[in-house]
């Protein structure tokens, strides 16, 4: 009884940093809102990815009951809360030109903390598997949304950007072989990198057209190269592969570093706090 009591009272602190963090995305929207005068499309977008982000990851924490929220998943909420106001903000701009100024900061942070809570992790020895896909939905969703404001001005094929996870994803669940885990590679975590790093100098407008148009087919080209090499390995290595549910090697080290390292979703992230697919989306 004394030991479901102490699991109670960690799982209810637990879950408590989740509703803070709730609070903070909620907080930073009406700010926003408050500030530029926000539609009522970009409440209800903002609105309802601080509502998901919560449920998703309130559910998973209680199902994995983790000793601690742990200091990196600190620094992904945070992450979160400017992944709302991104959200929101592209989302307003489709009823009102957007501050481009505001939404370029607040992406620049976020992609910056990306870089923070896997050093974090590693530092206080808080790896974990469900704060690696915690990562990587945070960075997969920014990416996409980053994607939609980019097509407003490139055009529909940007989506490929943000899409073609998601996409692998869906195909992974009618092809097993694509949750083989696959071996690291710095290649994959660079290529990743740059699709944030693109869509942001997109985004931003400080490059004539034809540069802006370059940046960002060199960036969805890079990605399919990426996809494309990776698919190869696993078809080639299909015959017995293993997946991350099997191997005994955690792969919360390299998940952490790239926003396309493990091929998740939200509600498998809600069922499970273990990564139970491949290591490339």
């Amino acid at each position: 009884m004394a030991l479901n009591n102490t699991y109670d009272a960690r799982l209810l602190q637990v879950q408590q940093e989740t509703a803070v963090g709730a609070g903070a995305m909620l907080l930073l929207l009406t700010v926003l809102g408050t500030a530029i005068g926000m539609g009522p499309v970009g409440w209800l977008t903002g609105l309802a990815f601080a509502f998901a982000t919560w449920a998703v990851l309130a559910r998973a924490l209680h199902r994995t009951r983790p000793r601690s929220f742990g200091p990196a998943n600190r620094v992904t909420l945070g992450r979160a809360t400017l992944v709302a106001g991104v959200t929101a903000l592209v989302a307003d701009s489709f009823q009102s030109p957007p501050p481009v100024t505001l939404l370029v900061a607040l992406t620049t942070v976020a992609l910056i903390l990306d870089a923070v809570d896997g050093k974090v992790a590693r530092r206080t020895g808080s790896s974990t598997a469900l704060g690696a896909r915690f990562d990587m939905e945070v960075d997969a969703f920014l990416i996409l949304v980053l994607s939609v404001y980019v097509s407003t001005q490139l055009g529909p094929w940007v989506l490929l950007i943000g899409g073609m996870r998601y996409a692998f994803v869906a195909a992974a669940r009618f092809m097993p072989w694509l949750n083989a885990a696959l071996p690291p590679s710095t290649g994959r975590k660079t290529v990743a990198a740059l699709q944030g790093v693109a869509l942001l100098v997109a985004g931003a407008g400080i490059l004539p057209y034809v540069l802006t148009f370059a940046t960002v087919v060199l960036a969805l080209g890079s990605l399919v190269w990426s996809f494309g090499r990776d698919i190869g390995w696993l078809w080639r290595n299909r015959e017995g592969h293993v997946t991350l549910r099997e191997s005994a090697e955690p792969a919360a080290t390299e998940a952490y570093s790239s926003v396309a390292s493990v091929p998740s979703s939200l509600p498998a992230l809600a069922a499970s706090g273990r990564v139970t697919s491949s290591s490339r989306v």
